[in-house]
């Protein structure tokens, strides 16, 4: 944090050296990633961005750990040298940028380049990526929650996956873990990140969020009240099972044993989460829209995400400006990252193609997906950011898990995350 705020004034004088624009050519672009599936998806973008334009490319890809390419993207701009020209940041890793004038000065603002797009462009996923009104990276992705769930075993169960309002869902689910020993959810424990996680997808379908649009933040609340005791009644009735995290050995081992019949995650979770860990279960899952909250919020929550930046004041910046927006906004692209990667459109006239609607998929039982997503996305919640995220994350997940013990209500649990937070914030 200090380091950060240390930042604050300074990057501008950082450059890189020569800062003659190129104008035309070929451009030896450094781009920077943390994801093999966004390095192809942008080399199979460079005709797109070639065509109509000046430049031709020679992409000089790096690969850098989500995390880490922030901390050196920042390190490489005080050095004065060695910065990227395109930077593919996490949401959560984003956030980082958001402190002081690291952002405007690092990165171009694309508020200009998107307004062709205004009237077609999801805004909800421009919100994490903005800072005082300016655009300064395009989302990879309309991450909306769905329920993952087995539907053989929803099948013999008798369990009708329209359950309605999460208050229903809760009481069957509470009978099946009674009698049957099984749950229709997992919710991290052992990550900080993944605890909060967890509880934010719920909160904001609920009509939640953890800070404002000036990143305070917004735990006191009645949906955030509410959203806690429906996890706490989850955990501690058996409906949600614990653990460790959403990816790794210990929600392997529910799902292939049977035990955890659903979970509530983002659209990517189908490539990252079900089918890496139980790739014999295929033809069992299916995807359906979330319950809903009786008390109100959304048919769907959200989660997760990756902007896409071109670097501000090199001699690449055109070509790089140009490479993001039309890699990323051309609707034929739209449709390749979501055929490759599983990532949703950002542009909500691509949910009307043919192309998608129609395209089944195996695994989940030649069930139309997209089907399920265009229903809901209209109804995707916005996502406000904080600096100081890192923060939220280790105070809130502590908190969660009191509540999951039992040694605090929700409304006390939140009470003192927030005094928490604050008081570290500030400090």
């Amino acid at each position: 944090m200090a380091a950060g705020t240390a930042l604050t004034g300074a990057l501008s004088a950082c450059g890189s050296g020569d800062t003659t624009e190129i104008t035309s050519g070929t451009v030896a672009l450094d781009f920077w990633t943390h994801d093999d599936g966004y390095i192809k998806f942008f080399e199979g973008a460079v005709p797109v961005a070639e065509k109509g334009s000046p430049f031709d490319y020679d992409l000089r890809v790096t690969k850098i750990a989500a995390a880490d390419l922030v901390t050196k993207l920042i390190a490489q701009a005080v050095a004065g040298t060695g910065t990227p020209d395109v930077a593919g940041l996490e949401i959560g890793a984003f956030s980082r940028m958001l402190r002081g004038e690291i952002a405007p000065e690092l990165l171009v603002d694309l508020t200009h380049d998107v307004e062709p797009f205004t009237d077609d462009l999801i805004s909800a996923r421009l919100t994490p990526f903005s800072k005082d009104g300016a655009l300064y990276a395009l989302d990879s992705d309309t991450p909306v929650t769905v329920l993952y769930h087995r539907a053989d075993e929803f099948e013999r169960l008798g369990i009708d996956a329209d359950f309605g309002t999460w208050e229903d869902f809760a009481d069957v689910g509470r009978t099946l873990a009674e009698k049957k020993g099984l749950s229709l959810g997992a919710f991290a424990v052992n990550d900080p990140g993944g605890t909060v996680q967890c509880f934010h997808i719920h909160l904001l379908q609920r009509g939640g969020d953890l800070f404002d649009a000036d990143g305070a933040p917004t735990l006191q609340s009645p949906e955030a009240e509410e959203t806690l005791a429906f996890l706490v009644d989850g955990v501690q009735s058996g409906f949600l099972t614990t653990v460790a995290d959403m990816y790794g050995p210990s929600i392997q081992s529910g799902l292939k044993a049977g035990k955890i019949l659903a979970v509530n995650m983002p659209s990517w979770y189908s490539s990252y989460g079900i089918q890496p860990n139980v790739p014999e279960q295929s033809g069992k899952w299916r995807v359906a829209a979330l319950p809903v909250f009786a008390g109100g919020g959304h048919r769907t929550g959200v989660g997760g995400g990756t902007g896409f930046a071109a670097l501000t004041d090199k001699p690449a910046t055109a070509a790089a400006r140009n490479l993001v927006v039309k890699g990323y906004l051309d609707p034929d692209q739209q449709i390749a990252r979501y055929k490759d990667l599983g990532y949703l459109p950002t542009l909500r006239s691509v949910y009307d193609a043919p192309e998608l609607l129609t395209l089944e998929s195996e695994y989940f039982g030649g069930q139309k997906l997209f089907e399920t997503f265009r229903d809901i996305v209209d109804d995707v919640p916005d996502v406000h950011q904080s600096a100081d995220i890192s923060i939220m994350n280790t105070v809130l997940s502590g908190h969660v898990l009191r509540a999951f013990k039992g040694t605090v209500s929700p409304a006390q649990a939140l009470a003192d995350a927030t005094e928490d937070f604050r008081g570290q914030a500030k400090g």
